[in-house]
């Protein structure tokens, strides 16, 4: 089950969400034939990406920031910059070009922090702007709520898409974080959970004085949990039928 798009139209060009993923997926692809060679790809990891011991030892710092435009093989790539194409232009449109773009950086500091503090003697590279786009997800969360999007549901041959409330998909997302951070090392299985729960945390604290500032209660009262313009409408398309002969 993962999102496909919502129904909540930006209302001005969301440039520096473009820009976003347009450097993450240059990044990934000036590496990619490194991945014909493990050993030079891990080098090449183990100098950029964020290596919790590395850091412990005095060096490697740079990984706070250069991990956050690493990705490890295409489908971790596609899948952030999925997430970041749905969220990031709602929270670019209510703070601005550059305000948005100094969010989604702390979110990502916050979360590589976060994972660092989980297991600092780990000899793992963390890579990814899995944690920064979290914290695009805990901003989009407190700001519209019941927002809706769109979720593809997969069940072996079953395939459907209904649209749920922002805080259904995106607090479920946040719990299997959260419990897979706590029922596993820091990085079991290739996935850092503490650096998504930390980024999501990290985007819900730097959201909270832009959304109390609309009044907090009273600006979910007003809108309803909803985005504060007419959200966007999607026509159903039809399959057509062909009947055997």
């Amino acid at each position: 089950m993962f999102p496909i798009r919502d129904h909540n139209p930006s209302q001005r060009t969301p440039y520096v969400t473009y820009a976003l993923i347009a450097v993450n997926v240059l990044v990934f692809l000036s590496y990619w034939p490194l991945f014909s060679e493990p050993a030079r790809l891990n080098q090449f990891f183990a100098n950029w990406a964020l290596v919790p011991a590395a850091v412990s030892n005095g060096g490697g710092f740079q990984g706070f920031l250069t991990s956050m435009f690493l990705h490890g093989g295409l489908m971790h790539l596609g899948g952030n910059m999925l997430f970041l194409w749905i969220f990031g232009d709602n929270l670019e449109d209510e703070l601005g070009h550059v305000p948005y773009l100094g969010f989604y950086l702390a979110c990502g500091f916050a979360a590589a922090f976060l994972q660092y503090a989980a297991d600092t003697g780990s000899r793992v590279p963390m890579v990814g702007a899995s944690g920064a786009i979290a914290g695009v997800m805990g901003g989009y969360m407190l700001l519209f709520p019941k927002a809706r999007v769109d979720v593809l549901f997969i069940f072996i041959i079953i395939f459907r898409i209904f649209p749920i409330p922002a805080w259904i998909m995106l607090g479920l997302w946040f719990a299997l974080q959260l419990f897979g951070g706590i029922g596993s090392a820091a990085q079991e299985g290739g996935v850092a959970y503490w650096a998504h729960a930390g980024g999501f945390l990290a985007g819900l604290a730097l959201m909270a004085p832009v959304w109390l500032r609309r009044g907090g209660p009273r600006y979910w009262n007003r809108t309803h949990g909803h985005p504060p313009h007419p959200e966007a409408r999607y026509q159903r398309s039809s399959i057509p039928v062909v009947r055997r002969k």
